[in-house]
């Protein structure tokens, strides 16, 4: 090999090779001080990609879960208010059955009539019902979203309790003054209504519950994807961490041997 001043090609290589490891050994700092495999999109481009995708889409998914457990309390409230109605029914049948007993006089029926009118009143209250301004009982359904793309639904039926056809409208209305003029069949028909009104909000409570589990686990899933391609093995890279140090070490080692090298040259002009 020749014995040169101008080049000093080990030098050189030597230099290229410590800038190499000394760039991964960066790279490997800043990838366990963050904990992410891609620090900057350079990277993995299209792994950076997917990922904001997938983490995007976790973080819909619980969004829904949070409206649905929001859906799930508004049925809830609306059950309470059903549960509390069918009470008030029943002690109005109950009344209407003391007030057709014969041995009863005018001022105990007077006293039995008092009762229901304060009976009808709380149920009319109750028709008008709201949770967080939303009305629990009328006319127009409510469409919750359960998936995370938007594209599945369920549907909260329209429960009309004001209604004298599925609610209890004959009991509250106003011709309705007095027990003497309700019929016992209307009694048994308002509860009839309550009790199916009752029975579709558990339904509905069950589709959310299960809707729900669906997206919890797919939330899940998701988040563990995401994770294999942004998080940083850290036993793995620690292992790199440790290769790359010895390479830079060595690396100056050498490029200082190879600098000394062209001493031999001045020995030989001496």
């Amino acid at each position: 090999m020749s014995v040169v001043i101008n080049t000093n090609f080990a030098a050189t290589v030597a230099s290229n090779n410590l800038a190499a490891s000394n760039e991964m050994l960066q790279k490997s700092l800043n990838r366990l001080s963050s904990g992410s495999k891609i620090v900057n999109p350079s990277d993995d481009a299209g792994g950076l990609a997917v990922s904001m995708k997938l983490s995007a889409a976790a973080k819909r998914s619980g969004a829904v879960v949070t409206n649905i457990g929001n859906s799930v309390s508004f049925l809830q409230s609306q059950d309470g208010v059903l549960k509390v109605a069918g009470k008030v029914l029943e002690r109005i049948g109950e009344l209407k059955t003391l007030y057709a007993d014969p041995t009863k006089n005018a001022t105990d029926k007077s006293n039995y009539d008092a009762e229901f009118t304060q009976l009808k009143s709380e149920l009319s209250s109750l028709t008008s019902e709201t949770f967080n301004g939303v009305s629990l009982f009328g006319a127009s359904s409510l469409s919750v979203g359960v998936s995370e793309d938007g594209s599945s639904t369920v549907t909260i039926s329209a429960k009309q309790l004001a209604t004298s056809t599925s609610g209890v409208g004959a009991i509250t209305a106003t011709s309705a003054t007095a027990l003497s003029g309700l019929a016992l069949a209307a009694i048994t028909t308002a509860i009839g209504n309550v009790a199916t009104m009752r029975a579709n909000n558990g339904a509905e409570q069950s589709r959310l519950g299960f809707a729900a589990e669906v997206l919890t686990v797919n939330k899940a899933n998701l988040e563990s994807a995401n994770s294999r391609i942004i998080d940083v093995d850290v036993a793995s890279e620690s292992t790199q961490l440790a290769r790359y140090n010895i390479l830079v070490q060595s690396g100056t080692a050498m490029l200082a041997q190879a600098n000394q090298s062209a001493q031999i040259a001045l020995k030989l002009l001496g």
